[in-house]
């Protein structure tokens, strides 16, 4: 077995905390100093079929707007390039710049530098700040922030999955347009606070690494 190589950190913004980038072998991991691991290059199943699933369902949109909310090791962002049409824009809005840089330097390659694709833009910042800017701008919305409804690195994060957030949600998507949320699990409590949302909801079960690791959970709710 590798030895985890400590490559680099960053400083989670606002006293979060601090992310560590390792190395193990051909592969990477990052975890949160004094917690666990927050993802691996090797699981990456889950994360892939949240922007499948929702960038499928945009057959119809002839220049398609999507935010993700989190950029993580990139593998989001690739998934939804893979799925969106040439005319698309996919803004990906990510708190930690050092998570930036890891994703344009080592990370990149395992994602297949999905950071060069001219339609991709990164915004450096709390997704929560376009969410409270932008009005019917996004087809789509993927928040892959954290570890889902129940945060683990950065507090403000909570935010983004209360009754506020979801309305700021809902006020920045276009009619129709889908709100899709990666959750390392269920939760009841937030299914609940999407419907108060007037959000139709579907909760659909996948798995960290295509039919096998752990169980992980997306809600798709669209804009009624």
């Amino acid at each position: 077995m590798n030895r985890p190589e400590l490559l680099d950190t960053a400083a989670i913004p606002n006293n979060g905390g601090e992310l560590r980038l390792f190395r193990e072998g051909p592969h990477f991991a990052i975890k949160i100093a004094g917690g666990g691991e927050l993802m691996h290059s090797r699981a990456h199943g889950s994360e892939d079929k949240l922007a499948e699933i929702t960038c499928t369902r945009l057959a119809g949109c002839t220049r398609p707007r999507v935010l993700i909310g989190g950029l993580g090791m990139g593998f989001t962002l690739a998934a939804a390039l893979k799925h969106l049409g040439p005319a698309a824009e996919v803004v990906v809005a990510e708190l930690v710049p050092g998570v930036v840089e890891w994703n344009r330097g080592p990370l990149g390659e395992h994602a297949g530098n999905p950071l060069q694709d001219p339609r991709a833009i990164v915004f450096v910042g709390d997704v929560a700040q376009v969410l409270k800017t932008e009005q019917a701008a996004f087809d789509a919305i993927l928040l892959d922030v954290d570890n889902g409804p129940q945060g683990l690195t950065h507090k403000e994060n909570d935010w983004l999955y209360s009754p506020a957030g979801l309305d700021a949600a809902m006020s920045a998507l276009r009619p129709g347009g889908m709100l899709a949320v990666w959750s390392a699990g269920p939760d009841p409590m937030f299914t609940i606070r999407l419907k108060k949302a007037h959000f139709q909801v579907e909760q659909v079960p996948v798995r960290a690494h295509g039919n096998k690791g752990a169980r992980h959970l997306i809600w798709l709710a669209r804009k009624r």
